[in-house]
């Protein structure tokens, strides 16, 4: 009769041996994940100082006061509302390519300009439209939710457009455009000029 396995020690000792002779020198330890950085104590009390700087700034001029006191009671605001609203920001801001934001503000500040001049010239001179407005559906590459932000806000100082939605999986945008003569043409704009220096900035 063949003797079975004993359990415990022995078997365990088995087991451990078995998987040796396969060349699997992984130590048996459970699947758990990696604990996170542990952060030190003040980025734990400032996890966003360039926000806390700017609420202070705001709190001073808003006030018109320089005292101690406005100073103390912004300095808490700084403080406190970063802490309170950490999950709601999106994930940490990584910028690749700094020269790639230059070149994206350049782009923007652009498109505003003759964006405005288009939309003026619909509103003084409705005859003028050549095209009805509409919805038009752009497909993204573009994964990274800061990057994601910037794109919704790009679109909507831009005169014109509007972000109507996004979908679940992130991969398609549907943008309301006040004046639509090529959608291709549009997709073709978004994703050139927005879309990819963002995905150069962010992933």
């Amino acid at each position: 009769m063949t003797p079975h396995p004993k359990n415990g020690k022995d078997g365990k000792d088995g087991k451990e041996n078995a998987r040796a002779a396969a060349g699997d020198n992984t130590p048996n330890t459970p699947n758990t994940p990696m604990p996170p950085p542990r952060r030190r104590p003040l980025q734990r009390l400032v996890p966003a100082p360039l926000l806390s700087l700017a609420l202070l700034g705001l709190w001073l001029v808003l006030n018109r006061s320089l005292s101690v006191g406005h100073f103390a009671l912004g300095g808490l605001m700084g403080i406190a509302i970063p802490l309170l609203t950490a999950g709601l920001r999106p994930l940490p801001v990584r910028i690749r390519k700094p020269g790639a934001v230059l070149r994206l503000a350049l782009t923007v500040a652009k498109d505003t300009v003759l964006s405005n001049l288009t939309v003026a010239r619909l509103l003084l001179s409705p005859a003028s439209r050549k095209h009805p407005p509409g919805f038009v559906h752009i497909p993204l590459d573009l994964r990274d939710p800061n990057g994601l932000a910037v794109l919704a806000m790009v679109v909507c100082i831009t005169p014109g457009t509007a972000w109507a939605e996004l979908s679940l999986d992130r991969s398609m945008l549907l943008l309301h455009v006040l004046e639509v003569d090529d959608p291709e043409g549009i997709v073709a704009k978004v994703k050139e000029s927005y879309e990819r220096p963002l995905m150069e900035i962010f992933e």
